[in-house]
């Protein structure tokens, strides 16, 4: 569970990162998971955004998105939502 001191390190640092998924009519797929499953292994901090018209409540997406890779959301602003997961040896130090 992250600290608020954490979660606003965070996001400090996926203000600079680019979005790299997009959630679309599709909604959650298996297909979507795995692909953010392995960019969190790779990355440690992805942000993706929630197109318009995804028809989903963007935190309530976040919340199972989290879940399903056991990872913790960092923040939802706007279309775009923020995950982290550490990864066996982090790079990120909180």
């Amino acid at each position: 569970m992250l600290n608020s001191k954490q979660r606003a390190k965070l996001r400090g640092l996926a203000a600079k990162e680019d979005t790299i998924f997009q959630l679309g009519k599709e909604g959650i797929t298996e297909n979507f998971i795995n692909a953010v499953d392995a960019a969190l292994a790779a990355r440690e901090l992805i942000k993706f955004k929630v197109l318009e018209n995804a028809l989903l409540d963007r935190k309530a997406a976040a919340e199972e998105i989290a879940k399903a890779t056991g990872s913790e959301v960092v923040t939802v602003i706007g279309t775009k939502i923020v995950l982290y997961r550490p990864a066996e040896k982090p790079v990120i130090q909180l």
